[in-house]
C-alpha cells in the first residue's frame, strides 16, 4: 500500500484504528500525518477532538491516556506523535515481567480513536510486539527512500497529480541537481507552480530561471564539463561559486560529483554498453547517459576510484579537518586533482 493509497481510503472514511508510519523516507510519511491532521477531522472538531504531541516532549503513557478518551460530540478523535522515534516505547521485552500498558492498548484500541506514530529516519523493530499488535489492528506503512534512477518518473507523477506537464530534460535536471530529498524537490516545485499559468508545461529554462540553477554555472554543468575534461569550463564554474557560496555550498557540489563519479565508476563494470542497459544498470535518466559514456572515456577505472578518494578528503577538509582553506580554494585544489 502506498501513501495515496491510505490518503484515499482516509478520504472515503475508511479508518483504522492505529497507525504506523516508518521508515528511512520522511517524505511520504510526512504526505500521510499532513493530510491526517489537516483533513480527517472537520475544523470544527479539532480543538476538542485532535491530539499533536512530539516524542522528545512527551511520554507514553499521556499518548495512551489521550488515546483512551472517548470523543466529544464526534465519531472519532485523532492522537497523532510526530517524531515517534524520539520516545520511550515501553518495556516490549519476553524477558521482563509485568504489564506493558502500550502493548495492552495496542492489542484492544479503542476504535473511536484514531492514534499515529510517525517514526521517521529508519525502520521499527519488526520483532517486537508492539508492531505486531499494529499489524494486525491497524496500519503499517514503511516509507522507503526511492532509487536516483525513479526520482524523475516521481517528478513527472507530482507535477501531473498537480495538473501540470514537465517536460523530460527538466525533470532530469531536477533529480540530477536536488538529489533524492523528496521534500526539498516538492517544495521547490510547488514554488515554481505559483510562478507559471496552471497547466503550463515546466520546459528546462523554466526550472533554471525558478529554481536557483544558473543556466551556465551549476554543479549540473560542472559534471558534464568534468566529463569533457574542459579545463576552462570547469575554472569559470568554480569562480562562480566561489563568488556565489550560498547558492552553491560545497557540501552540495561535493555530494553530486560523488554521485556523478560513482555512477561513473559503475559504468566502467557494465559489460552490455548500449544506452538502454547503461541506464538502467546504473540507475540514471537514459537522457543522461551520453555524460557517463564521455566521462567513462576520460576517466578509467584507476583514476575514477582515485576521484572518488579525493572526494572524501576533499570533504573532510571542508568540514576543517586537517584544512582550514577556504572552501572556494578546495574546490580550485580538488578540480586541479581530477583533472590532472
Amino acid at each position: 500500500m502506498t501513501a495515496a493509497d491510505i490518503v484515499k481510503d482516509i478520504k472515503n472514511r475508511k479508518y483504522k484504528p492505529l497507525y504506523l508510519l516508518h521508515g528511512e523516507e520522511p517524505y511520504f510519511i510526512d504526505v500521510v500525518s499532513n493530510y491526517i491532521e489537516h483533513h480527517l477531522l472537520p475544523e470544527a472538531e479539532k480543538g476538542f477532538n485532535q491530539t499533536v504531541v512530539y516524542g522528545k516532549d512527551t511520554e507514553m503513557m499521556a499518548v495512551l491516556n489521550a488515546a483512551k478518551r472517548y470523543p466529544m460530540m464526534a465519531d472519532y478523535q485523532v492522537v497523532m506523535v510526530k517524531e515517534a522515534q524520539d520516545m520511550k516505547w515501553g518495556k516490549d521485552d519476553d524477558n521482563k515481567k509485568g504489564i506493558d500498558p502500550l502493548l495492552s492498548y495496542l492489542e484492544k484500541p479503542l476504535p473511536s480513536t484514531i492514534l499515529v506514530f510517525c517514526y521517521k529516519y529508519g525502520k521499527f523493530d519488526k520483532r517486537k510486539k508492539t508492531y505486531k499488535a499494529i499489524e494486525k489492528n491497524g496500519l503499517i506503512f514503511e516509507s522507503a527512500p526511492l532509487y536516483d534512477s525513479k526520482i524523475p518518473a516521481w517528478i513527472e507523477g507530482f507535477i501531473s497529480d498537480k495538473g501540470y506537464k514537465i517536460n523530460q530534460q527538466a525533470s532530469a535536471m531536477l533529480s540530477e541537481y536536488l538529489g533524492n530529498d523528496l521534500s526539498k524537490i516538492a517544495n521547490e516545485l510547488e514554488k515554481l507552480m505559483l510562478n507559471i499559468a496552471a497547466g503550463q508545461e515546466i520546459t528546462l529554462k523554466l526550472v533554471q530561471d525558478n529554481i536557483g540553477i544558473s543556466k551556465e554555472y551549476n554543479v549540473f554543468e560542472l559534471q558534464t564539463a568534468l566529463g569533457k575534461k574542459d579545463v576552462l569550463k570547469v575554472n569559470q564554474i568554480i569562480n562562480y561559486f566561489e563568488a556565489n557560496p550560498k547558492a552553491n555550498p560545497i557540501v552540495l557540489v561535493l555530494g553530486n560529483l560523488n554521485n556523478f563519479f560513482s555512477k561513473v565508476l559503475a559504468y566502467h563494470y557494465v559489460k552490455d554498453k548500449s544506452p538502454q542497459n547503461v541506464a538502467r544498470e546504473i540507475g540514471v535518466n537514459p537522457y543522461f547517459v551520453k555524460d557517463y559514456e564521455l566521462a567513462g572515456r576520460s576517466y578509467n577505472y584507476s583514476k575514477t576510484m582515485q576521484i572518488i578518494s579525493y572526494l572524501r578528503e576533499y570533504d573532510l577538509k571542508s568540514k576543517g579537518v586537517e584544512s582550514n582553506a577556504p572552501h572556494g580554494e578546495l574546490m580550485k585544489e580538488l578540480m586541479f586533482k581530477i583533472l590532472h
